[in-house]
């Protein structure tokens, strides 16, 4: 069983003892959080497109920062060089159930 859930804008297949990291989410490590955007639940063949009445129960594991991205400009024989940085806030969330 599987569903394809919205998660902080971002869409994710997800499984029953799934792991998996989305953009930061308000709360602390071990709080119990629900995701009603359900958009499809497949349950051994049997599709359920819009799967209205379905929720997600997931758990927040740990918040953290993701690898960091390097963004490098350059414009050639102008002298231009610019170099910057980004790091992603992420948090780790485990799912619970399909309900």
């Amino acid at each position: 069983m599987f569903a394809i859930v919205n998660i902080a804008g971002q869409q994710f297949k997800v499984r029953k003892d799934d792991q998996l990291f989305v953009h930061r989410l308000s709360g602390n490590s071990g709080d119990k959080i629900e995701f009603s955007n359900v958009l499809m639940v497949s349950n051994e063949g049997l599709v359920t497109v819009g799967a209205a009445g379905k929720t997600v129960h997931a758990e927040i594991i740990d918040h953290l920062k993701g690898d960091k991205v390097i963004v490098f400009k350059k414009k050639r024989r102008k002298g231009y060089q610019k170099m910057n940085g980004h790091r992603q806030y992420l948090t780790k969330i485990k799912i619970n159930e399909i309900a």
